[in-house]
Parts: structure tokens; sequence; C-alpha cells
């Protein structure tokens, strides 16, 4: 299906050949049942609960929920459900068939049943997950590339050591994996967000939902994937996305790595992982989940060395799936508490976000700041670092300035007072943020 591959064009940045500079070229829409790539009776039986559910619907709304065009598809699937008796035309709207008014009939209940038994999935018609992984692969996150220019411009709003700052365009560019790592509040999610929102360039084709071997799994989640296009081009299964950006923390079992079947509606939800691919999957809080962190590594061996992923169906059988995605693990602890060195070797790049200098804190305490309208006073900010960091044996931390002025505005908001860095503000504002050990 080479008609379906995206074309790597130009950068965004720069015309330097490397990204798409429009989006993927759309999927073109399907003539008749069989470029659909499902079967007649798998269309009929969708056709069939929708009408079913909705109880009086026309052959345009059909059209719209089953994201299937009229002429050919959906036309033909209610010719044939009308010739057996097992739906009928109830009154019309507008002119031409597209407006008739479909319910079911007594001989369409029996049938609709049995499908609805076997998956009470309705919506969007599905795509065949073979199709879908020709799609993943041409619309690869390997062709996405960045310069130093484009790094500076993402991360712009963060301030980062040097030492840390040059290591982060390499993973972006391998496409592969991130171990981010560094003690609690100095920006490793701002860091991974800044990555998918700015890095992660041009946009990708998402289907609504697969079907594998009889069995639909439901991908398209908008918490995951930001739609760029209100009207489809092309075939309407497909929704045109941001590249994905996915992040999971403490919440992460180990079975949301698998397919996730409902019993009752007897359809599959899509893991995380397959949700995030030609995007970015965070791991956040690394270490800190249910399952042990060998247990969740082990499940990352093959996936990081093949680029290749394994998923159950709950009948046993095994999916083939691409694994195409920026993988990033981010934690707070110790890594080498956490991993050992066979998996260390496994991940591509190894980023340390240390605590800031004394030089960064205040840049960072100057431009937020500003950004609170807030004046910065030096002596203000002198005091704060003698009396609630060097007396205390506190360190630095890249949040605790945007913490502590938001503490003086929520002060200062309460006393109906202007902002400002007194010494008392700043006493209040610390004492209460800072817990006192």
């Amino acid at each position: 299906m080479t008609q379906d591959k995206v074309r790597i064009g130009m950068s965004p940045f720069k015309n330097n050949g490397t990204r798409p500079s429009t989006g993927p070229l759309p999927i073109p829409e399907p003539q008749s049942i069989a470029e659909t790539g499902l079967n007649e009776g798998f269309i009929a039986d969708l056709i069939l609960k929708t009408i079913y559910l909705s109880g009086q619907i026309s052959a345009n709304d059909i059209c719209n929920n089953v994201k299937l065009p009229f002429a050919n598809i959906v036309e033909r699937i209610l010719d044939f459900l009308k010739h057996e008796e097992m739906v009928g035309v109830v009154s019309t709207r507008g002119i031409g068939e597209r407006g008739f008014i479909y319910a079911m009939a007594p001989k369409g209940i029996e049938r609709v049943r049995e499908a609805m038994a076997r998956s009470a999935y309705v919506g969007p018609a599905p795509v065949p997950i073979t199709t879908w992984v020709e799609r993943v692969r041409a619309q690869s996150i390997s062709g996405n590339l960045v310069r130093p220019e484009d790094v500076r411009l993402a991360l712009s709003e963060l301030v980062l050591s040097p030492r840390t700052f040059r290591k982060i365009g390499p993973a972006v560019n391998s496409g592969r994996s991130m171990f981010v790592y560094g003690p609690p509040g100095n920006g490793k999610t701002s860091i991974a967000e800044a990555i998918g929102k700015h890095l992660l360039k041009g946009s990708v084709s998402i289907p609504y939902a697969l079907e594998a071997n009889g069995h639909i799994i439901r991908l398209y989640d908008k918490l995951s994937h930001e739609a760029v296009e209100q009207e489809p081009r092309g075939d309407a299964r497909w929704v045109i996305c941001r590249r994905p950006i996915v992040i999971v923390g403490g919440e992460l079992l180990l079975q949301n790595l698998d397919l996730i079947y409902d019993p009752i509606s007897k359809y599959y939800e899509a893991p995380f992982q397959m949700r995030a691919s030609n995007g970015l999957f965070m791991i956040d809080d690394f270490g800190r989940q249910q399952v042990r962190p060998q247990d969740l590594l082990n499940r990352w061996i093959v996936p990081l060395e093949t680029r290749i992923d394994y998923l159950t169906l709950h009948t046993g059988q095994k999916l083939e799936i691409p694994f195409d995605e920026l993988i990033v693990f981010s934690t707070n602890l110790d890594p080498k508490a956490l991993v050992d060195e066979a998996f260390l070797r496994r991940i591509r790049h190894k980023i340390e976000v240390p605590d800031p200098s004394d030089a960064d804190f205040l840049a960072i305490f100057q431009r937020v700041a500003a950004q609170r309208v807030i004046p910065f006073d030096v002596d203000g900010f002198k005091y704060l670092l003698q009396e609630w960091y060097i007396k205390k044996h506190r360190a630095l931390k890249a949040v605790h300035p945007r913490d502590i002025l938001d503490q003086i505005l929520d002060i200062c908001n309460y006393q109906g007072t202007k902002p400002a860095m007194t010494k008392d503000l700043i006493d209040q504002a610390c004492d209460a943020y800072f817990v006192n050990l």
C-alpha cells in the first residue's frame, strides 16, 4: 500500500529535508467494501448495531457514525438489510436516499442481538491492523531530526545546565530511549513535555479503531491524541493528529501494557505504548509503581532491542506490532538501585537533571518574577538564600521560585497588598511552603 505512506519533506524550522512540512498524505477514501479491508458481514453488523442503539437514524448519520462513505458501501449494506427485511425506512429527511430514516425490523432484532453478544462495539469502522502497521512504519519517529537551534527554542522556558542541554538533542534524534534521572523538582517531566510538544514535529494519521483476527481494538483517545484537522481528508476512519504524548506515573500496572479486554463489551482498549506509537511515551516516577521495577524493565527488553512489541488477545493469540516511539524513563531514585547495568546498556541515552546551581537558581527566580509581575529585589533574594537555604542546609530546586512566588501572590491577594520580595513576605511564603522537619 505505497499510496498510504507519508511524505518525509521539509523541516518546520529549516528546509533541511528531514521532516514533514505539511502533514501525512490523506489516506484515500475506500471506494468499495473490499477497499475497507472488512467483510460485508462485519460492516452489516456494525450498521445494525448503530441503528439499533439509535432507534431511528438517517443514512447520512449512519455514515457519520461508522465513518464510511455512502456510495458503494453504506448504501450497498443498507440495500442488503432492507432486502433481508432486517431494517426498514420509516420516514425521510431532505432529498435523496441519504436522507432516508431507518429503524429496526423484527427480523433484524435477532441478528443484532447475536452481533452484540459477539461484540458490543459501536462507532467508527475499524481499520485492519495490518494497514495500521504499515502506516506506523511509514510515519516513523526515526524521520524526526532536530538541531541545536531547535532544542534551544523548544526548551527556552527552562533553565538547564549545559551538560544536561547538550544531551537532549541527540536523545531525541535517536527516536529510541532515554533514562532521565535526578532529584525531584528540577523539571524532568517538563523536559519530556517540551520534547513531545516542540521537538516531535509533523502530524500522524491515527485510526479510531483496529480489527485484528475478528477482534476490535479501540486506539484513538482524546487524552493521548490531539487532532489537528476538524474535517477529515480521505478515509474518515483516520484522524490527523500531532505526534502523541503519553505520560504515565505511579498508577502504571503491568497489565496496562497489554491489550485490555472488557468481557462485557467484548472489545479491547489499546495499551499505553500502542497509543504512543510514532510519538513519546514517558514512564514518570519510575520505581514508584506498585509492580517491581525489574518486572517493568523485563517487559521492555524485547521492544527496546527489536523495535517490535507483542500483545496478547484473550484467546491466547499474539499480535506483533511496531514499537516506534521515544520512550522516556524518569526517576527521582538512584538508577543503580533500580536497574542493573545490562538494562541500562539497552537505554540509548542517560540524562541527569541535577539541582540548579546558584546562578541557574537566580536566573529561574528572575524569569518567574517577571512572569508573575513581581519586582525582583536583589536584597530579598539574598535574604531568601541565607535564611531559608544556607542556614537550613536546604537544596536548591528548580521548582522553588515558582512555588515561593505563587505563595507571595496568594498572601498579597488575601491582604489586598501589592506583591513584593520583602523579608516579611518571603518569610510568610517559605513558612507556608516548606515543611520544618
